[in-house]
Order: structure tokens, then sequence, then C-alpha cells
């Protein structure tokens, strides 16, 4: 059984170079039964859902996932900490922007594009600015990517437009704290950009997940919700794990963000804490 890779790899933020070296992680998770495997989402896009773009101080680009959550200030997206900071690149992005409901033109349609413009999907141009980022104190990227991992959440809070916030526009998800009842279904969501899939096309998985505990996975999983198999990919990170999914307002509650995977299709979605998760969403909803 293929060992579990780190944050930086299986599901790590998309580069315009596209190669992302990584490191070998937390080893031997089980294996699960979901009913959708990654497949594009029907319809396109979903509106409180979108795609997370990163300008990188080394001049390449990151793509990342993540959500609109429900705040006191309608501008707060969920995303997971490795997309904005990692001990491979520890400086924060120089500047990011979300896109929900994104549904862009990926490598391949309607010709070739240049690498880095194919991760960003436009998403530059038409995104909402980020204003500003937020870790967990957990989350130090001076240590080992496996000791930090517990703490691979995060939030962003972007910019208002004409006096509206993106959650007056879109609306939003609910957001729950750990711990997470592992009897309802969860249907994680992203735009994974390794081949099979374009990095344009919101793409989805389903199915109950395992809450993984200290007999069953490593110690920097614990806490974790494991789904498989389930094929997303590099550029999902980040993106929700939701429950009770609504089709009519398009958004569900956030149960956690997609933070690690392997390469024979488990995936692991990472709760926010209910005491360092909330204490974060209140500084990001402050920002």
């Amino acid at each position: 059984m293929e060992h579990i890779r780190t944050a930086t790899a299986a599901l790590a933020t998309v580069f315009a170079t596209i190669a992302v070296a990584g490191t070998t992680g937390p080893p031997e998770l089980p294996t699960r039964t979901a009913a959708a495997q990654g497949d594009p989402w029907a319809g396109g896009g979903v509106a409180t859902v979108g795609k997370l773009v990163t300008q990188l101080g080394d001049g390449r680009v990151g793509v990342c996932s993540g959500a609109i959550v429900d705040s006191p200030s309608g501008s707060v997206i969920a995303t997971a900490a490795h997309c904005l900071t990692s001990p491979r690149h520890p400086q924060r992005p120089h500047r990011a922007w979300f896109a929900p409901g994104h549904e862009g033109d990926g490598p391949g349609r309607g010709g070739p594009v240049p690498a880095q413009d194919a991760a960003a999907g436009g998403v530059m141009e038409t995104g909402w600015k980020v204003v500003s980022f937020h870790t967990p104190p957990g989350w130090d990227v001076n240590r080992r990517l496996e000791d930090i991992l517990p703490h691979d959440y995060a939030f962003v809070t972007v910019e208002r437009r004409d006096g509206r916030t993106i959650q007056d526009t879109y609306g939003a998800n609910a957001l729950d704290y750990a711990p997470v009842d592992p009897a309802a279904p969860v249907l994680p969501m992203g735009y994974p950009a390794a081949a099979p899939f374009d990095g344009a096309t919101l793409a989805h998985c389903s199915g109950r997940a395992e809450l993984l505990t200290a007999r069953t996975a490593h110690a920097a999983n614990v806490g974790g919700l494991l789904l498989a198999p389930c094929r997303l990919s590099r550029g999902a990170s980040g993106g929700p794990w939701l429950q009770h999914y609504d089709a009519a307002t398009q958004s569900g509650t956030v149960v956690g963000v997609m933070s690690v995977g392997s390469e024979d299709g488990r995936v692991l979605g990472r709760p926010y804490p209910a005491g360092a998760g909330r204490a974060l969403f209140a500084e990001a909803a402050a920002a």
C-alpha cells in the first residue's frame, strides 16, 4: 500500500512548473468506499466554492481551492494552511485571488496556453483580491511537515466590491468544528489540476468518511476524515468537505478542508478544531 504523501506533494499547491517534489509522509491509511471518485460537478461550478490562486515570491503561481463560509464580515474563505505557506515556501504569497463558482478554460481547451496562465485560469484578472491571510499558531513552517499537518487549516479574507461582500453576492456555507459526525456523508470539492484533470473544472467525491484515531492512523492524521477511493489531485487542496449540501442554495456545512492524499486514491479532510479553529475564524472575520 502506498504511503500517504505530505501536503506539498499529492494534494499540494500546484505551481506553474506543474512538477512539484514531495517527501514520504505519514504511512498506511486504511481504505474506505466512496460513490463519486473525482467526477466533474454536473452543471459547472458551485457558487460558494471556488479557486484560490496565489502569486509567490519566486515568480511561480500556486493553485488551490476554497469555500465561502458564513461570517459577520461576509468576506471569509476557508482553505488549507499549506495553500498559503509551507516548509518549502515559508513566505506568505505576495498577492492572492479567490474566484467563486469558477468555470474557466483549462489547458487543452482552445489550444495550448502557457503553463502559468493555465494554472491561474484567469483568476488573477477576475477573482476577488485577498486582503489578509490567517493560519493557526500550530502551523509553524520551520518545523517538519509531519509535525504541523494537524494544523493544516486556514482562512483568507477578501475585498469588498462596490460595498458588497462576497457572501452578499454568492451566499455562504455554514462552518462546523470538530468533532465531526462521521455518520453523515461528505462531499469534498475542488479544482484538481494534475492529470487527468485540467485545473479549470470543479470535481467532487462523495461517501461516508472515517474519522481517524490513534488506533487507525499515523499521529499526523489523527482527527482527520478519510475518504477512499477519491481521485482528487493537486489543486483540490483547501477545497471544502461539505455535509448537508443544498442544491437550491449551492451551499452546505464545511466540516473540513482538503489536506493530504495518496497516489492510490485516498484523501484526508482536516476539520477545524473547536478552540483554535474558532479563534482563527474570529481573527479572519475581524480583518
